[in-house]
């Protein structure tokens, strides 16, 4: 038994070793084109909202993540980088004045819903990043925003052009 185990603990010593030199890229925008969609560019972000998106959302919901010490371990990079990937494809702040019209009133209602129904952000988040965590104050403040732009959404746009038919 042991001469299996020794062999095999070796084995998999230098196969953590090896896989730290394989990295994804990383989530880092940087110039003039960083902010260049980003949804300040085409809505009000009142201070006290874009403090919490920058704490609570924008590592995985936009062009800059602040990485973790731990971000530098693989296989933890992979697990990170599958994630951020995932929350950029359901909203990305940092692109969000690319995005239809349509598109731009449905995320709001999603995050109205899910800031309203604890949904984000995830637990696994919150558990290692403690100060994410939304406050019944700062879900409101988030709940108010996004309600007030779909309004002017309303107010601006053709009820047609805002949803899917």
């Amino acid at each position: 038994m042991k001469k299996i185990l020794k062999p095999l603990a070796l084995l998999l010593l230098t196969a953590l070793i090896i896989i730290q030199f394989f990295r994804p890229k990383e989530n880092l925008s940087s110039g003039s084109t960083a902010l260049a969609n980003d949804i300040s560019k085409v809505y009000h972000v009142p201070d006290q909202v874009q403090a919490i998106l920058q704490t609570s959302c924008y590592d995985c919901h936009s062009n800059n993540t602040q990485y973790p010490w731990y971000s530098k371990v693989q296989p933890v990079t992979w697990w990170l980088n599958d994630h951020i990937l995932e929350g950029k494809k359901e909203i990305n702040f940092s692109e969000f004045a690319s995005y239809s019209i349509r598109r731009k009133y449905k995320k709001m209602e999603e995050i109205i819903k899910q800031v309203k129904d604890d949904e984000m952000p995830l637990y696994s988040y919150i558990f290692i990043h403690r100060n994410s965590k939304l406050n019944g104050d700062q879900k409101l403040s988030v709940v108010n925003w996004a309600t007030a732009i779909r309004d002017t959404m309303k107010a601006s746009y053709p009820a047609d052009s805002l949803i899917k038919k």
